[in-house]
């Protein structure tokens, strides 16, 4: 079990990690609902979900923008869990919907 700690330097620390945290999920969040909102779309448009030439678009545009000291390595790992992730949540949103 972990002890809390009393430095203030890690409290500090910790807080910030964690306000970081909150902004992350709530943009996570925000891309589910664009990616539903997208899916919607593209459904009566008669078009596919899912473009795979669009997740590689994504990912090198990321890499190209990211000035580190994340790795495009590691962008690519954490970029990848997001998008399958996030697809399965949206597919999963719209089964719920239909029954």
């Amino acid at each position: 079990m972990a002890v809390p700690t009393t430095d203030p330097v890690i409290k500090h620390y910790r807080e910030q990690i964690s306000d970081n945290d909150v902004k992350i999920l709530e943009l996570l969040n925000k891309r589910v609902k664009l990616v539903k909102t997208l899916k919607d779309y593209k459904e009566t448009q008669g078009l596919s979900f899912y473009d795979a030439a669009q997740e590689d678009w994504v990912i090198t545009y990321l890499c190209r923008a990211n000035p580190g000291p994340l790795s495009n390595d590691g962008l690519r790992e954490i970029y990848s869990v997001i998008l399958s992730v996030i697809k399965r949540e949206v597919i999963a949103m719209g089964e719920q919907k239909s029954s």
